[in-house]
């Protein structure tokens, strides 16, 4: 595992600071790695109103959707016949660097596990 990639779930669960968000918050801390959260899922995230900086502020990087990632995900729905583009777009960033990624809609993010094999996800509980 290079890194950790979040969806709008995990953000979720770190706000309410869920018992299963903290121990994945531990683990991140002890093995030092990176924390990704690509930039469509701070845009779902502040559908509603948040304060952010706490959050945010653990993150190595919020990413932006390059052509390549949106070219990736694009694919990916192509591919499943998905119909998230989110979903999509946090599964192609966490493919690009071999992250894990934590969600609360694990199955959602299972349909795209044909287009992107090598990522594992994992559920945060329920949020």
């Amino acid at each position: 595992m290079n890194g950790v990639t979040f969806d709008t779930g995990a953000l979720i669960g770190l706000e309410r600071r869920s018992e299963r968000m903290k121990a994945v918050i531990a683990r991140i801390t002890h093995w030092q790695l990176p924390v990704t959260i690509p930039s469509v899922v701070v845009a779902e995230w502040y559908r509603e109103q948040r304060d952010a900086r706490r959050i945010l502020a653990m993150a190595k990087a919020v990413e932006p959707v390059s052509e390549a990632l949106a070219e990736l995900a694009g694919k990916a729905l192509r591919a499943t016949g998905g119909s998230n583009t989110i979903d999509a777009i946090v599964m192609a960033s966490a493919a690009q660097r071999g992250d894990v990624v934590y969600t609360s809609d694990v199955n959602d993010l299972l349909g795209f596990a044909d287009a992107f094999p090598g990522v594992r996800v994992f559920g945060v509980g329920g949020v």
